[in-house]
């Protein structure tokens, strides 16, 4: 292989310029003597061809096979000036021996010449049979001076028969040569290298290649999330990344022999669209590879959401109206992903067919006489995959671009890849007439709501362009991403895995997980509505305005085409417009407050409504990525479930919670044990708000603790313990009540370097505070040494007591850069009268800063205000932190003045963190 021809090469390197430049040096000092000298006049010259290619790249940003060629060009003509140098003028040989002899190879990505700005230069040095001392001499000055450039330089040293068997014996070093690229030396070395390659190693062994090929890839994509459409990339291992293109490319070049990806179309892997497909994900790859090196100056692969932002603008993504520059450039990059993953599938179908011992259509002729190959709606089934019989099959009737899916989903089959490359090629076919086909739409319902695996059959379909064609709304969020640091996947993917979990719960797998939804899908009058409802729930993401109100709009027209009546038709749009509903009340509200189940149920509005809605949560934050669901919000999910259960079938808010704190009892007795006897000795310290708003498990670490306190009358008590569910530490501080002391507990906790993600402050029937934290580190996990333990316990003590001065004390204290800088959230402050009969309720949102919390609820407590209970939320960087609070006379927040007043407070405490941590960053 040789690199194409680079544009105006020597306006990146002159390489006779430079090799004059050497030898002039040389002239005049020597070679050892001159030797600083040449460094230098290495690194200005390639010093000047990055600053030309920066430029380039600057100038045409898509440009990637351009800008990574350029590169190896710049690296190749370097190294070819060394060479002659070294063997020249530093290790000069009259007359060299047959076995002083060295080839230059060009290998890995450096072979294919695609290198970023600071990728790794891979040599491999071939010498005839083992290497000499003048050969060792050379290879070890050529490698000091690519050392002496500062080059990440991977490099072997092998005898052709070395090569060969150790070829033979591993995969790495197989891949390696087979990219191969002469790059300098001995052309006579490099050609028996190349033909002992070819003829010795590769024979015999393209099955085997084949699978230890898609072995390791299958185990880099399990390393990487498994997924196209994680919101942090790694845009060179992550699944639908360059090295999924190469590895298309190993094994096509492996098998065939071929010179050039260009080359697979003459072999039947790709077709001519393909190919281009091919080149263009592989082009805008390079290119966002290229700016990432070039931003972040090392190598970089990995499209952090700081990296992002300036990628998307290097590229001259612009904003629009409803998405971000940002989202833009990111929905081009899952497009891509997911092309690639297309691509995976035809080629490797395409190879499976061309390398079979056997003759394919002896094989399939052989298994219809042997009834293996069997017909199903006109479709072929052999061996677990449904394949259409003709090519035209689709254009004689386009419905069956769905039905194909629809009888997958049904008999429990695989869709042939090749099924699948024939409904991208004829997607086109699917028209508004194909859409608003009745038996269309009905086998469509019959692939969403499918009894086997709905989600991957969706998942098919997806890939085939098919769901987006067939739904146009789906289209428009395919491969969306949404820029925040909440959301792991991409709309489409999101929305296709709540589906598949939805599913999955109704065939009862997911049980354990979700006892609640497994409970309440048996009893949906139409499960169908529910489905449709999780498809259509974010469907109008990116559109600018409330997603949920366009989603309800979109909800009916759509319905109608599926064949769903009017009645359900409103159900659905119902369920989509207050899909948040649920998930914000349980979180951001108090559930032990009988107002916020009055006005939740006044929304819901029948039971039906309130099961549909229940599940539809659930599948919704579970499907938003790992880590997101757990069981504090399991807990408040089925707290509010129940509370508002109830008060639909009984219509009475008081028996309801009688009942619910009566088995909340029943159950912390059971987990105590030999202790039970503590739930009766304290069941009327602690008021149902208590009962009500802790988790289970945590009343049965709190009355132990509690009792504890009481019997050696200690004023204060802390206790930790590690909460395996949430990966956090539970942080109990038991203390007399007093005004200032969530505050305080606050500063101390992040003093200890710790951060607050949730909290339960309550303060029982004889005065007494007993307050939850759960506080991880900086980077979301534990306190677990016991060094830690005992600076938090002492840092909680020091603070009550007055012995820290904590205004001064957090300001000095050094604030750590956090992911949540790359994003911003607008501050906001937000008041409800309405939401309690008691308190007024204070809504923060902001972005989550070290110390938050304490800022906010230490602004309060100068605002002479006090917290009756507060409730901590994080969506990714945004934090929700709620507050029930009164006057020091126990009274609302009323007066315009006083409201103004203390929002004026909280914003000015929000904008001191930020002032102060872009401080510490700058």
């Amino acid at each position: 292989m040789t690199l194409p021809r680079i544009p105006k090469q020597r306006k990146i390197i002159d390489r006779r310029a430079l090799a004059a430049r050497i030898a002039a040096i040389v002239e005049a000092e020597g070679a050892p003597s001159g030797r600083r000298a040449i460094v230098a006049a290495l690194k200005e010259a390639l010093e000047q061809g990055r600053d030309v290619l920066r430029q380039r790249l600057a100038d045409r940003p898509g440009a990637g096979h351009e800008h990574a060629h350029g590169h190896a060009f710049l690296i190749d003509q370097l190294i070819r000036v060394i060479h002659d140098h070294v063997i020249d003028d530093v290790y000069p040989v009259g007359n060299r021996s047959s076995g002083e002899r060295i080839a230059l190879l060009a290998v890995g990505g450096y072979g294919r010449g695609e290198m970023a700005p600071f990728s790794d230069v891979d040599l491999a040095f071939i010498t005839p049979d083992k290497p000499t001392s003048w050969c060792e001499q050379v290879i070890e000055a050529i490698l000091y001076y690519l050392w002496d450039l500062n080059l990440q330089v991977g490099h072997s040293t092998r005898s052709l028969a070395e090569s060969a068997r150790m070829a033979k014996a591993d995969l790495t070093i197989r891949t390696a040569l087979l990219e191969a690229r002469f790059l300098w030396g001995d052309q006579a070395v490099y050609d028996a290298a190349s033909a002992q390659f070819w003829n010795e190693v590769v024979p015999g062994s393209q099955r085997s290649f084949v699978e230890e090929k898609l072995e390791e890839r299958n185990a880099r994509h399990q390393r990487m999330g498994d997924s196209r459409y994680v919101v942090e990339p790694n845009i060179k291992e992550g699944k639908g990344g360059l090295r999924d293109l190469q590895t298309l490319y190993w094994m096509g070049k492996y098998v065939y022999h071929v010179s050039s990806a260009a080359e697979l179309v003459e072999k039947g892997l790709f077709s001519e669209k393909e190919y281009r497909t091919f080149r263009r994900a592989e082009t805008f790859f390079l290119a966002v590879r290229a700016h990432l090196h070039t931003i972040a100056r090392r190598a970089e692969d990995r499209l952090t959401f700081d990296l992002q932002r300036e990628v998307a603008a290097r590229m001259n993504y612009a904003d629009r109206p409803g998405k971000s520059a940002v989202e833009r450039f990111m929905q081009m990059y899952f497009l891509q992903a997911k092309q690639v993953g297309h691509l995976t599938g035809v080629f490797l179908a395409q190879l499976e067919e061309q390398t079979a011992e056997k003759n394919r259509v002896t094989e399939f002729f052989s298994a219809m006489r042997k009834g293996r190959a069997r017909k199903i709606g006109g479709y072929t089934v052999d061996s677990g995959k449904i394949a259409v019989p003709a090519d035209d099959w689709f254009r004689t009737d386009p419905v069956r671009l769905v039905e194909v899916f629809a009888i997958a989903e049904r008999e429990g089959l695989e869709v042939h890849p090749g099924t699948i490359r024939m409904a991208r090629r004829d997607g086109a076919l699917i028209t508004p007439a194909i859409r608003r086909d009745a038996r269309a739409n009905a086998l469509f319902l019959d692939v969403l709501a499918g009894r086997r695996d709905p989600e991957t059959v969706l998942r098919w379909m997806n890939e085939a362009g098919v769901f987006g064609r067939f739904v146009p709304d789906f289209g428009k969020v395919n491969a969306q991403m949404q820029y925040d640091m909440y959301h792991h996947y991409t709309v489409d993917e999101h929305t296709i895995r709540a589906i598949g979990l939805l599913s999955g719960i109704e065939r009862g797998e997911l049980a354990e997980d979700h006892p609640l939804a497994s409970a309440i899908l048996p009893q949906l009058a139409n499960r169908g509505v529910l489905y449709v409802a999780v498809l259509l729930h974010d469907i109008a993401k990116g559109r600018g305005g409330d997603h949920s109100v366009l989603g309800a709009d979109v909800a009916r027209k759509l319905c109608p085409r599926l064949g769903l009546d009017e009645k359900e038709t409103e159900l659905v749009a119902w369920l989509v417009r207050y899909h948040l509903l649920m998930s914000a009340t349980a979180f951001k509200r108090d559930l032990a407050d009988p107002k916020t189940i009055i006005d939740f149920v006044g929304e819901v509005q029948s039971l039906e409504r309130l099961r549909l809605l229940t599940v539809l949560t659930i599948v919704d934050i579970r499907a938003v990525g790992p880590g997101i669901w757990n069981s504090w919000k399991r807990q408040l999910l089925a707290d509010l479930f129940e509370a508002a259960q109830e008060r639909l079938r009984l219509g009475h808010k008081s028996h309801g919670r009688a009942e619910r704190v009566a088995v909340k009892k029943e159950r912390v007795a059971d987990l105590l044990g030999g202790k039970a006897g503590l739930v009766e000795d304290f069941a009327e310290v602690f008021g149902d708000t208590y009962w009500i708003a802790e988790p289970e498990d945590v009343i049965a670490i709190n009355l132990p603790h509690y009792a504890a306190a009481v019997a050696a009358k200690h004023s204060l008590s802390i206790h930790t313990e590690y909460y395996r569910e949430f990966g956090a530490t539970l942080v109990t501080v038991i203390s007399d009540d007093h005004p200032g002391l969530f505050y305080r507990i606050a500063g101390a906790i992040h003093l200890a370097g710790g951060n607050i993600i949730d909290a339960r402050i309550h303060t029982n029937r004889v005065g007494k505070a007993l307050d939850n934290f759960l506080v991880q580190d900086p980077l979301g996990r534990p306190f677990s040494e016991p060094a830690q333990l005992l600076r938090l316990k002492k840092a909680i003590e020091d603070g009550l007591a007055g012995k820290i001065d904590m205004v001064p004390s957090l300001a000095k204290r050094p604030l750590k850069q956090m992911r949540a800088e790359s994003f911003s959230v607008a501050a906001e402050v937000s008041f409800d009268n309405q939401a309690s009969n008691r308190f007024t309720v204070i809504e923060v949102n902001a972005t989550d800063r070290p110390a938050l919390l304490n800022r906010l609820t230490r602004a309060m407590f100068e605002e002479s205000l006090l917290i009756n209970s507060a409730h901590i939320t994080h969506y990714g960087e945004r934090a929700v932190d709620t507050f029930y609070v009164t006057d020091l006379l126990g009274m609302k927040l009323t007066s315009p003045e006083r409201l103004e007043r203390v929002e004026q407070a909280l914003l000015s405490a929000i904008a001191a963190g930020e002032r102060e941590l872009a401080e510490a960053a700058a």
